[in-house]
């Protein structure tokens, strides 16, 4: 569901083991306000989120708050330390 629109796109690789980890992410992207759009893919232990307005900083913060792992990440391409 990816949005070209966004004038934003982070992506994290993230710990995930199972569904109840990756709808932890879900669930905190979710009430983010200001998101254009997200996935989060267990399988590939990812997470890909676009917005227009939201820091890449408010993001991390909370998928952290999930008490997930973020492994790596990158903000509109470019690597970003975690």
């Amino acid at each position: 569901m990816a949005s070209a629109e966004a004038a934003h796109h982070y992506h994290f690789d993230i710990t995930m083991t199972c569904s109840g980890c990756s709808g932890a992410v879900e669930r905190v992207l979710k009430k983010t306000d200001g998101l254009s759009s997200y996935t989060v893919n267990l399988e590939a232990q990812t997470a890909d989120v676009y917005t227009d307005s939201v820091p890449f900083d408010t993001v991390l913060e909370k998928i952290k708050k999930t008490g997930k792992t973020v492994k790596a990440a990158e903000a509109d391409g470019k690597g970003v330390g975690v």
